[in-house]
């Protein structure tokens, strides 16, 4: 069983890496929300991935932690980097904006990549996030995206996104613990929730339902879902993460 969860473990690591390949595609193609909707599918082969190498039951390899942070680097940094950089909807509105999109986009790829390398040399020992993770920063980043940008529920409103996606990247790398969403953390069904939610949210707006429509209603319906837990993980996840006890060990001689 070792054997098999490992192996599983690192198809949907590369699985994980290939969506944010074609999210980013898709985004250069100019369908925002088709990438949207594979950047969620990454975070479903994410959560699967550590599943398995869980499952596993052996420590997790030097060549997972990398490959598991080179995909996330691709799916949950570049990609909604990317995001922020192409405009291809309503570029009239967006114009006056391309010099700061083009600072937030590389700083939230910028900051992904430096939350993924402290992770992978040393965050991954502990118990807890460092910072909040890159999937809970994709996930924010989209609905910043689908709130002011594609479709704009409430209207294009470009600093709104920029300014969102901003601070969403400087919480990556802000000392505050984030909670390891596994089976024991009390905000596991509120994030489960939150995932469904934005694919409910994502699925019918690929048909470009008018405003109004039934779709259009369950897709804006889905979004504010996605934002309730978003907003549930980063205000309440602090507080969930439990300190780690006091060191037993003697005190070094001076």
């Amino acid at each position: 069983m070792t054997g098999r969860a490992r192996y599983g473990a690192n198809l949907a690591t590369l699985a994980n890496g290939a969506v944010g390949v074609g999210a980013i595609l898709y985004i250069l193609a100019g369908n925002k929300l088709w990438a949207m909707l594979l950047i969620v599918c990454g975070i479903g082969f994410d959560g699967l991935d550590g599943w398995l190498s869980r499952r596993a039951g052996a420590p997790t390899s030097a060549f997972g932690r990398y490959a598991d942070s080179i995909a996330d680097a691709v799916t949950f940094g570049l990609a909604p980097g990317t995001l922020l950089l192409v405009h291809s909807d309503r570029p009239v509105l967006w114009a006056p904006f391309a010099s700061a999109s083009l600072l937030v986009g590389v700083a939230v790829a910028g900051l992904a990549i430096a939350r993924l390398v402290y992770f992978t040399a040393r965050g991954y020992q502990r118990d807890s996030f460092l910072g909040a993770p890159t999937p809970q920063a994709a996930l924010a980043i989209i609905v910043l995206v689908l709130v002011a940008d594609v479709p704009a529920f409430v209207g294009t409103n470009p600093p709104l996104v920029l300014v969102g996606s901003l601070l969403v990247a400087l919480t990556m790398v802000v000392p505050l613990p984030f909670p390891k969403i596994r089976r024991s953390s009390p905000l596991r069904p509120a994030m489960i929730l939150t995932g469904i939610a934005l694919v409910l949210a994502l699925l019918p707006l690929q048909f470009a339902p008018s405003e109004g429509s039934i779709l259009y209603r369950i897709g804006f319906g889905g979004t504010v879902a996605s934002a309730v837990g978003i907003l549930a993980y980063y205000l309440i996840g602090p507080f969930t993460v439990r300190a780690p006890p006091p060191s037993t060990a003697p005190p070094e001689a001076s």
